[in-house]
């Protein structure tokens, strides 16, 4: 099966840094004007730019400085930033120099050393973290942004998964080390983390999250996927509740028709719900929506119903399909007996 990486590294920029965020959901502040700048420190200045030397200077003189706390809303402490960068040396100056591996605080910004490096995609930032302490599977200690499942607070689906009976996650963007890995289609570092018993069924976060599974699926990285299944991650895990969607879904968004079989044939559920801010159309809305006809053709061949409506609006696949402007599958939508509304259709997802 193909299999597409997300690799290669960031070009900086200098004296001005000038970078391409890794996600712009991770890192919206880059690139940053000149003004924008006054709220980094100049550690976290030097970790962000990669400058080793500027690094080991200001921790001679202030040592107290590795773990300052960033400021703005998409501030970074200078280890988030260095490891977002891929700086593996100054990685490992600031983990020598005493840098807090667990924090994950600030404004918009809650994701671990490990967690960013995880999706940066270098595996020597990866294991320099692990081998400092990095937890693989719990977000840290705060009260910040951070929902907590707990055996009181459990829903039904997750007593069944058997998930742990603490998990910390993030509220907006989270993930989870092993999350992070599958979005962006690290394979060799979703073996690694598994093989450190990383939780294959982590629950996403509320707002925009993804299990490892619908994020690999959201990216079309097959073998991810067929891992993570054979590691026995839930091919029905419900969807994030604002701007999330199931790992079938996520496969038709991205068009991949080898991972929608794939899910298929692990029993994916084509009633399944997800999408939007309300969380509530179907695969077959996903798919309409982005013209993938070849994978509308599969799902209703496989008992989808053409004429599933969205709670939110009651809208069908077709007027997804009409609102994105995909002729055949509109097409072909009325010949398996679709209803064909007029107006109203939207982008859901």
């Amino acid at each position: 099966m193909a299999e597409i990486a997300v690799e290669g590294r960031l070009v900086l920029s200098r004296p001005k840094v000038i970078l391409s965020p890794l996600d712009a959901a991770w890192d919206p502040s880059l690139p940053t004007e000149d003004i924008d700048e006054y709220c980094w420190t100049p550690l976290q200045l030097a970790a962000r730019s990669g400058e080793l030397q500027t690094v080991q200077e200001i921790l001679a003189s202030s040592p107290s400085a590795v773990n300052d706390a960033p400021c703005g809303y998409y501030g970074q402490t200078a280890l988030q930033a260095a490891c977002m960068q891929g700086h593996e040396d100054v990685v490992k100056c600031l983990l020598s120099a005493g840098a807090d591996v667990h924090f994950c605080g600030g404004n918009n910004f809650q994701r671990t050393g490990l967690q960013i490096a995880c999706g940066h995609g270098n595996e020597e930032i990866v294991r320099l973290l692990l081998d400092a302490g990095s937890e693989i599977n719990m977000s840290p200690a705060t009260n910040h942004g951070i929902r907590v499942v707990t055996q009181g607070s459990r829903t039904a689906h997750e007593m069944r998964d058997s998930l742990p009976e603490t998990f910390a996650i993030a509220r907006y963007n989270g993930r989870t080390a092993l999350q992070a890995a599958a979005e962006r289609g690290h394979l060799d570092i979703v073996k690694l983390l598994l093989q450190l018993g990383a939780e294959v069924n982590a629950p996403p976060s509320p707002s925009a999250g993804r299990t490892a599974l619908q994020a690999a699926s959201g990216g079309g990285f097959g073998a991810i996927v067929q891992l993570l299944l054979e590691q026995g991650a839930h091919v029905n895990a419900p969807a994030a509740r604002y701007k999330g969607f199931t790992a079938l879904q996520g496969a038709c968004l991205q068009g991949n028709l080898e991972v929608v079989d794939l899910l298929l044939g692990a029993g994916a559920d084509l009633q399944a719900s997800g999408g939007g801010y309300d969380g509530d159309a179907t695969a077959l809305h996903a798919a309409a929506e982005r013209g993938h006809v070849k994978i509308v053709k599969k799902l209703v061949g496989t008992g989808a119903d053409v004429n599933a409506s969205s709670n939110r609006r009651g809208q069908t696949p077709i007027q997804g399909a009409m609102a994105g402007g995909h002729t055949a599958v509109v097409e072909y939508l009325r010949d398996q007996g679709a209803v064909s509304r007029k107006g109203g259709g939207i982008l859901i997802f």
